[in-house]
């Protein structure tokens, strides 16, 4: 045991030399999880509304309404408002001015000046826009009515609110059928994209590892430490704990950040580790299969970072699998990246239990167990042949 820890802390050393791994191992995945999750994450497509004007009953009624409607509404100047809606960063402008707001508190009617962006959702804002409009008029046509029949405004407002409360409005609970739409059903911005890229730098960053194994060998590192009572078995055990120690910071570094930086929901944490901590072992017996069956450490680097590629794209981390044609969906499955992708699916958007996702761990444990296996056969059989 302690030969595979010694052999375990000098891969480490070596990752650790290498300053460019910190860039590449840590910050790179946050930044493109950032990436991805402003243009692609759920919610990228919320209604954007801004109003521009003084500051009154009219503004902020009609940003109370389009907030309960689910829009985002900002206030800025009128030029800001403009330079937004010809750079498509809100849907629709409102521009309002003073005799708008004396209008409004009047009770009298009064036309607002509203602009529509050039892009096609906009024309479902400006719809949104309407409706919130017609309501903060209906309520203020309405406290003008009793104000106007003498009765103080004080308790006008009062007697409205208490009908609000009594009177419940009708409401039209919308449920969308659709199997793919409901499977993506309240997850947040960055909660899918987090979990791809998760899998996808994990297994990466480790497949790249596959060469540190055959410079050992190149070397004749893996010569000498034979001579020594060390098995073939325990050099990859050794060299296989080094790329998994080093596999299990970056992932738990990237749920960490994700989950602070981003408000990534992950779920149950226990078992999300554990997910991570067995794709890990996938990854680092992975590394040192093929650090086993190749002899150019250049090439097996090349190999790492397009098999990383391809597998990970074959297993959902780069397009959800849910949107595979049925035949690529099947072969998905032979990749770990599917499994633990499914896994993650079951804890973060149905609160799966450990029981849910058994099937998905024992897969990925006899896929990391095959994998150590056939490493050592590999390797002992390399020894044989010259580099």
């Amino acid at each position: 045991m302690s030969a595979v820890i010694a052999i375990a802390t000098v891969e480490l050393r070596r990752f650790l030399r290498d300053k460019s791994n910190i860039f590449f191992v840590f910050v790179f995945p946050l930044m493109l999880i950032l990436l991805l999750g402003s243009q692609f994450g759920a919610g990228s497509g919320q209604a954007r509304v801004a109003i521009s004007g003084p500051a009154s009953e009219l503004s902020r009624a009609l940003t109370a309404e389009l907030q309960s409607a689910g829009v985002a509404v900002s206030t800025t100047g009128a030029d800001a408002a403009r330079s937004d809606l010809s750079r498509g960063r809100t849907d629709v402008g409102v521009f309002l001015d003073n005799s708008d707001a004396a209008a409004f508190d009047a009770g009298r009617p009064t036309e607002l000046d509203v602009v529509m962006a050039s892009q096609s959702s906009a024309l479902t804002v400006m719809q949104q826009v309407r409706t919130a409009v017609l309501a903060a008029g209906l309520e203020r046509s309405q406290l003008a009515a009793l104000t106007g029949a003498g009765i103080p405004a004080e308790r006008a407002r009062t007697a409205l609110d208490q009908a609000a409360v009594q009177i419940a409005a009708p409401t039209v609970e919308i449920v969308n059928t659709n199997d793919v739409a409901q499977e993506f059903r309240g997850l947040g911005r960055f909660d899918l994209g987090a979990s791809q890229q998760l899998l996808l730098f994990v297994f990466l960053s480790s497949l790249t590892g596959a060469a540190t194994l055959i410079q050992a060998r190149r070397f004749g590192v893996v010569g000498r430490v034979m001579s020594a009572p060390v098995s073939s078995g325990q050099i990859v055990a050794g060299q296989a704990l080094g790329r998994f120690a080093i596999a299990s910071v970056q992932g738990g570094f990237i749920m960490a950040g994700t989950a602070l930086l981003f408000g990534v929901d992950w779920g149950n944490l226990w078992l999300s580790a554990l997910v991570l901590v067995i794709f890990c072992a996938v990854s680092a017996a992975a590394a040192m299969t093929v650090g086993s069956v190749m002899d150019n450490d250049t090439a097996a680097a090349g190999v790492g970072v397009g098999g990383g590629l391809v597998l990970g794209g074959l297993g959902g981390c780069m397009v959800p699998p849910e949107f595979f044609p049925e035949a690529l969906a099947a072969v998905s499955f032979a990749t770990p990246h599917r499994w633990a992708y499914e896994a993650f699916a079951a804890i973060q958007r149905r609160d799966g239990t450990l029981a849910d996702i058994l099937p998905q761990l024992g897969v990925l444990a006899g896929m990391a167990a095959v994998l150590l296996l056939l490493g050592t056969w590999l390797l002992r059989r390399s020894l044989n042949r010259a580099l």
